[in-house]
């Protein structure tokens, strides 16, 4: 088992496929129209973090509109990974590091905290939210089809493509 979060490659994926601004370039044009200031010659998760905060400190409708539309867009790519989990297994397996690199069998246990996508990490402490998903998916797996969980993937780098078993538990708070 793997546990992991809704990787941000991925929901940049997602984003870029479905035509969504990237998000720090939909952040630092928000901000303008906002008139809050921010360094602009930064590093980019140090300008997010400061946009994002001021915009939390003013609390205004503006600034909530768009954290709003920023949990909207991650909120559809989230349930259409959990309509089709395959593709997040897919993604997760080619998107591996080469140094972590291995073609087993995986059940990935995705974590997301839909309140602030950032702060799914907090949620592997969570053992009143992770044990009644986990034991539901346990309780309920006699019932899946193995050629669902057939995943093929290729890794760069590796001459040939990869036949595996996988499947993805979403908890989500």
């Amino acid at each position: 088992m793997k546990v992991t979060y809704l990787p941000g490659g991925y929901i940049k994926l997602k984003q870029k496929e479905k035509g969504y601004p990237v998000e720090l370039t939909y952040l630092k044009k928000k901000a303008t129209e906002a008139k809050i200031q921010f360094t602009k010659n930064d590093k980019p998760n140090d300008i997010f973090y400061e946009i994002t905060e001021k915009m939390k400190d003013r609390n205004d409708a503006f600034c909530n509109q768009v954290f709003a539309t920023l949990k909207a867009e991650k909120l559809e790519i989230l349930n259409e990974a959990r309509a089709n989990p395959k593709m997040l297994a897919k993604w997760l397996y080619e998107n591996q590091g080469e140094m972590r690199f291995g073609s087993e069998n995986r059940l990935f246990l995705v974590l997301v905290d839909t309140d602030d996508f950032t702060n799914s990490w907090k949620l592997k402490r969570n053992i009143d939210l992770l044990k009644p998903t986990i034991v539901s998916y346990l309780d309920n797996f006699k019932d899946k089809q193995i050629t669902d969980l057939n995943v093929f993937f290729e890794f760069k780098g590796k001459p040939r493509g990869f036949s595996t078993l996988a499947d993805v538990i979403f908890v989500v708070k």
